[in-house]
C-alpha cells in the first residue's frame, strides 16, 4: 500500500503544477532546474545500482538492462516528436496551434504519468528504499507534467475548463498505474529490464524536457544559479540514497 500512498502524493503534485501554470509560468525555472538534478540523482544513485545488484543476484548480463535504458530514452523521444509535445519550440510551429494537438499532447503526458505510477509500484517490489526514491523523482517531475499539461492545452487554444479536465486525468494516471502493480508481480529479470527502461525515461525527461525549459529564457544573470540548483538536486538525492 506504500505505492498507493506515494502515488496519491503525485496527484497533488501534478494538480499543483497545473494550477501553478495558470499563474506563475514565468517563475518556474528554479524549480525545474532542481527537479532535473533530482531525476539524474535517482537514476545514478539508486536505480542503476539496483539494476546491477539484481543482475549479479540473478546471474544476468546487465547489458540487457542498458539496452532497455537506451530503448526507453529513444522511445519517449520518438513519441514526443510524433505528437509535438516538445513545447519549448512551440514558436517554431505556429500552424500547429490547434485544440486537437493540445488534447493529443495532454493524453501522451497522461500515458507517461500512468507509467510513472507503474514505476513507483515496481520500485516498491524491489525494495522500500528504491520505491521511496523513485516516488520522490516522480513526485518532483509530475509537478512539471501538470504544468506542461495546462500549458500545452492553453497554447493550443483550448478552454480553461477543458485544460483542467485534462489536468485531472493526468493527475489520476499515476495513481491508477501504481494500483495496477498490486495485482501484477513480475520476475526479477523482468523487473531489472523495466528499471533500465524507466531509467532511460527519467533521463530523457530530465535532459530533453526539464533542463531546456528551465533555461528557455536565456537570462545569463541567473544561469549559474540554475546550474547550481541542478547540482544541488543531484546532491540531495545522493545523500537521500545513502540514508533510506
Amino acid at each position: 500500500m506504500s505505492a498507493i500512498f506515494f502515488s496519491i502524493a503525485t496527484f497533488f503534485s501534478t494538480f499543483g503544477g497545473g494550477l501553478f501554470a495558470l499563474k506563475f509560468r514565468d517563475r518556474l525555472h528554479f524549480i525545474l532546474s532542481f527537479t532535473a538534478g533530482v531525476l539524474l540523482g535517482v537514476v545514478s544513485f539508486e536505480i542503476l545500482p539496483e539494476v546491477f545488484k539484481l543482475a549479479r543476484e540473478q546471474g544476468i548480463d546487465p547489458i540487457w538492462a542498458m539496452v532497455a535504458l537506451v530503448v526507453g530514452f529513444l522511445l519517449f523521444h520518438s513519441f514526443e516528436k510524433l505528437v509535438l509535445i516538445h513545447h519549448v519550440h512551440e514558436d517554431d510551429y505556429p500552424t500547429h496551434h490547434h485544440p486537437k494537438v493540445g488534447v493529443l499532447s495532454a493524453l501522451f503526458l497522461a500515458g507517461h504519468s500512468f507509467m510513472d505510477g507503474i514505476g513507483i509500484g515496481l520500485g516498491f517490489q524491489v525494495s522500500k528504499s528504491v520505491g521511496i526514491l523513485v516516488a520522490i523523482a516522480v513526485i518532483s517531475h509530475d509537478f512539471c507534467d501538470g504544468l506542461n499539461t495546462v500549458s500545452l492545452m492553453l497554447v493550443n487554444r483550448n478552454t480553461i475548463r477543458r485544460s483542467l479536465a485534462m489536468l485531472l486525468l493526468d493527475a489520476l494516471a499515476p495513481v491508477l498505474g501504481a494500483a495496477s502493480t498490486l495485482i501484477i508481480h513480475v520476475s526479477a529479470t523482468s523487473l531489472m529490464l523495466y528499471l533500465g527502461f524507466f531509467a532511460g525515461f527519467l533521463l530523457y525527461i530530465g535532459a530533453s524536457d526539464i533542463l531546456p525549459e528551465a533555461h528557455s529564457q536565456n537570462r545569463s544573470a541567473i544561469t549559474l544559479r540554475l546550474i547550481g540548483l541542478t547540482f544541488l538536486g543531484a546532491l540531495v538525492m545522493f545523500f537521500a540514497s545513502r540514508m533510506i
